[in-house]
């Protein structure tokens, strides 16, 4: 990826960009040394994505989504944990203007 000033950009803007078309590279135009902003290709975005390819393909088995053969039952019907000393809330304090 090369670097180029904003100056030197603005001389050679539409080499630059021949430059990142041709060559697909990107550029980055920096201020002061410190990279600013990137100059890349243009890319026409692709179709959008449409759903149903896998319909037919993927099978589930019998009783797949009963609970009773779920092996996060327990876990999910299990009691909450309680420390057996109460602990001590932090406080937030907020200071007003």
């Amino acid at each position: 990826m090369k670097t180029f000033n904003i100056q030197d950009a603005k001389t050679q803007l539409s080499k630059l960009i021949e430059q990142v078309v041709t060559e697909g590279e990107d550029i980055v135009i920096a201020k002061a040394g410190k990279p600013m902003v990137r100059l890349v290709a243009f890319r026409e975005q692709g179709a959008p994505r449409v759903g149903g390819q896998y319909r037919g393909q993927i099978i589930e088995r019998d009783g797949c989504w009963d609970s009773e053969e779920s092996e996060f039952l327990d876990s999910a019907s299990a009691e909450l944990y309680e420390p057996d000393e109460p602990t001590e809330t932090p406080m937030i304090m907020v200071a007003e203007r």
